[in-house]
């Protein structure tokens, strides 16, 4: 069980406020990076973090699936936000790139990862 459980919710939680705020903003924060797929390497990161995280809370198999849909849900919902927008675009490979970050962080924690957060708190908890 993990100890700072709160803090760990709180700062999923922020994570999930960051991504909404990304998402339905009219001009995003924009990284200078010369990759054509920079966009969805974002959206894929964004959405594996968030599953993880919420994961290495969650052991069960039963949350870790509701997770699984209400990511995949949020990432297509806000999608269709921004096509609705008229600022931002819609596009199908933004919610591929999001789907793929979440079954991916949920195939992860098949293994041995698992507990990577249950382990930094042991370790922070140790030089406290």
């Amino acid at each position: 069980m993990l100890r700072y459980f709160n803090l760990w919710i709180s700062i999923g939680c922020l994570m999930v406020l960051a991504v909404l705020y990304l998402s339905l903003t009219p001009a995003p924060p924009e990284i200078n990076i010369e990759f054509e797929y920079i966009d969805k390497v974002e959206h894929f990161l964004a959405y594996f973090i968030l599953m993880f995280w919420f994961a290495q809370l969650y052991k069960t198999s039963r949350v870790r699936l509701f997770y699984v849909f209400f990511f995949v849900s949020m990432g297509v919902i806000l999608e269709i936000l921004q096509g609705l927008g008229g600022i931002r675009f819609f596009e199908y490979g933004d919610m591929l790139a999001n789907t793929s970050g979440v079954v991916l962080a949920w195939l992860i924690t098949k293994t041995r990862l698992n507990n990577l957060l249950l382990s930094f708190e042991k370790i922070i908890i140790r030089l406290v």
